[in-house]
């Protein structure tokens, strides 16, 4: 077995357990391997061990890597920053974006979605921990964001994402994530996503509701951005 698949056998057995000590269905967490930063090799090995759901942050990175593993099956997730400049290729080239903050992102994306294809399931991101340098719409102006993405014909709107302050105690964990899901409840339009979660705090998220884990040093490794 190699290392990436041994990654991935011990992430899903914390991922079962914490569904569990949650009363919560294991198959209602998904997996979602973060492999910014990695060769298309590991992306290789990991799909021969089971996973589908790929996320990357950087956008020519990733296309670089979609055109190499072609012949894969693979869902791509778009989870980093967007410019505006570059929501064509996203749009062109991804199933998910978990990171849109603002309208003008995605009407661009709507915009610029192949008629071919289904509609780009979206995730807005909101900054709970109201931390300067993260991205993120503010809690306050999630509800009209959320509203007006509900109305652009080629998106579809599947919930919230979030990168909240790092932090050990698990109490403070559970309220950022805790907090993610009581705004999307409110938003009243039943929807079914929370990404949220990493290798530090995915049982935290994971006891909150999270649907998606975004897992990478896990599963990879720690990351050399000296090869972005």
């Amino acid at each position: 077995m190699s290392t990436i698949a041994e990654n991935i056998a011990k992430v899903g057995v914390r991922i079962r357990e914490a569904a569990q000590a949650s009363q919560r269905d294991f198959s209602s967490v998904g997996l979602l391997a973060v492999s910014k930063t990695k060769p298309a090799e590991a992306i290789r090995e990991a799909h021969a061990a089971g996973l589908r759901d790929f996320g990357e942050n950087y956008l020519q990175e990733a296309l670089d890597k979609q055109a190499l593993l072609v012949d894969l099956p693979l869902t791509w997730h778009f989870i980093g920053p967007i410019q505006s400049n570059k929501t064509r290729p996203i749009a062109e080239h991804f199933a998910w974006v978990h990171s849109v903050d603002r309208l003008k992102v995605a009407e661009r994306l709507s915009a610029q979605r192949p008629a071919e294809l289904a509609p780009l399931n979206i995730c807005l991101q909101v900054n709970v921990s109201g931390e300067a340098s993260k991205s993120g719409c503010v809690p306050e102006e999630l509800a009209a964001l959320a509203q007006a993405v509900t109305q652009l014909p080629n998106l579809r709107l599947r919930g919230l994402m979030t990168i909240p302050a790092p932090t050990d105690d698990v109490a403070r964990q559970r309220a950022a994530f805790a907090r993610l899901r009581v705004l999307r409840d409110a938003l009243n339009l039943d929807l079914d996503t929370l990404s949220m979660g990493m290798s530090h705090d995915l049982e935290a998220a994971i006891a909150e509701g999270a649907s998606w884990v975004r897992i990478g040093t896990a599963l990879f490794g720690e990351r050399d951005y000296g090869k972005v």
